[in-house]
Formats: C-alpha cells, sequence, structure tokens
C-alpha cells in the first residue's frame, strides 16, 4: 500500500515536472512572499538589490557560462521583488489595470561562470502616458563589474500611468517622513495636519524635513531609453508596412 502511494506520488510529481516547469513557480512564489512580507518596503524611485547563484541548470551547453535565456528569467525574479517591495503592482492592480511586458533589450559584457554569485539591481529609470521603463544590472558580487544591462518596458493598460506614479510618489514620501511604523490616525484634524506637513514637505518647507526633490519628480528621459524608443517606433512602422 505504501509503495502504491508514494509511487502515485512520484509519478504526479513527475507528470507535474513535465508539464509544467515546477521550480519556476516555487521560486516566484517564495520571491513574493520574501519581497512582501520579510524585506524592507522601498521608495518607487529607490534601487531594489537580489542575490542569484549560476547553478549547472542555469549553464549553456559549452558548459563554463550562463544561457544567454536565463538573464531575463533571473530579471523576472528580481522584477517581481522590485512590484512587492514598492507596492507598484498593487497599487496598478487597485486602479482596475494591469502591466504586461512591452519590449525588452539587453546587452552582455562578460560571462557569468558556473556557481558565481551575482547581484540584480533594478529601477525605474522613465516613464510615459502608457509605459514604465525598468533597467536591471547584473553586478558581480565580488567586483561590482557590470556583467549585463537590460532594459524593460512595462506596458500598463486600463489605467493612468501617470495616476499611478503619482499616488506611488505620495506613498513614498509619507513612508520617509512618518516612518514604516507610524500609527495610522483617523481623526479630521489628524488628516487635515498631516496633508499639511505633507504639502510642506514636498515645497521643502516643513520644520525637520528634507526631502530630496529627485524623489517627488519625474526623472529626465535617459538617452539610451530615447534611442531605443526610436528603434521600437521605426520597427514598429517597418512592421505594420509588411501587413
Amino acid at each position: 500500500m505504501l509503495c502504491t502511494v508514494l509511487g502515485i506520488v512520484l509519478g504526479v510529481l513527475v507528470a507535474l515536472y513535465g508539464l509544467f516547469e515546477l521550480h519556476y513557480f516555487l521560486r516566484m512564489c517564495l520571491c513574493v512572499v520574501s519581497a512582501r512580507f520579510l524585506k524592507k518596503r522601498m521608495h518607487i524611485l529607490d534601487t531594489s538589490s537580489v542575490v542569484g547563484l549560476c547553478l549547472t541548470n542555469d549553464i549553456d551547453t559549452l558548459l563554463y557560462h550562463m544561457n544567454n535565456a536565463r538573464y531575463l528569467r533571473e530579471v523576472d525574479f528580481a522584477r517581481v521583488d522590485f512590484y512587492e517591495r514598492t507596492t507598484l503592482y498593487r497599487t496598478i492592480r487597485s486602479k482596475g489595470g494591469s502591466v504586461v511586458q512591452g519590449a525588452t533589450t539587453i546587452r552582455y559584457r562578460r560571462f557569468i561562470r558556473p556557481f558565481t554569485r551575482f547581484t540584480i539591481s533594478s529601477r525605474i529609470v522613465y516613464w510615459d502616458d502608457q509605459s514604465i521603463f525598468m533597467e536591471h544590472r547584473f553586478l558581480g558580487a565580488n567586483d561590482g563589474f557590470i556583467h549585463c544591462i537590460a532594459l524593460c518596458r512595462q506596458r500598463v493598460i486600463q489605467c493612468s500611468v501617470d495616476d499611478v506614479m503619482a499616488t506611488l510618489l505620495k506613498s513614498g514620501l509619507s513612508l520617509q517622513v512618518h516612518g514604516p511604523a507610524a500609527p495610522a490616525k483617523h481623526s479630521a484634524t489628524s488628516q487635515t495636519s498631516s496633508t499639511e506637513f505633507l504639502d510642506k514637505a514636498e515645497n521643502g518647507t516643513g520644520s525637520g524635513v528634507t526631502v530630496e526633490p529627485a524623489r517627488l519628480s519625474k526623472p529626465d528621459l535617459p538617452l539610451e531609453v530615447s534611442k531605443w524608443l526610436e528603434w521600437n517606433e521605426i520597427s514598429s512602422a517597418s512592421l505594420r508596412s509588411e501587413c
């Protein structure tokens, strides 16, 4: 009887691994739980960092470096960590929207060897009325060398990107001013006081409050993103002409 049960369980596991990339989903769930409950919350314009390790199932057929496709897979986990710690995804969903990957460009500078640790840094570099642009860097654990850099365009649909970012910038300011453990107060007096305090912080007139202007405003469009958008437009026009 026990052997039958074990055989069924083993067969189910083999079937799941055959039909789905089970460890990918398990790791994604672990990333969400870790970012939401174990890691510190971040301002939307902060840079997040996650640590990775190149294992034998990540390497190329040449057996001495990480497979090129694995970089974008690792970016998935880094992006989820950023989404959760900044509440970006939850904010988009709360406004009735959703987000999809619109485009990606990646540049490899030096390969990552097996059993080598690396860090992925992720940050928002720009946004427009439709998309949020994120930069991901693969950094060497020992020397900080940038092994690879990726730019990703996150297309936000069914809600306003500017509205989402304005909410997160205000939320990040409130977190910075009050601290993550500040108790909620619901009286009309306290709400008015809090609003006035945040307005003063934004204007730089609050007593004892120092807020960097860059953390309250939209970043300038980076040159590489501008050229990439230009290439995307050229590619789109070319594809439309073929239809």
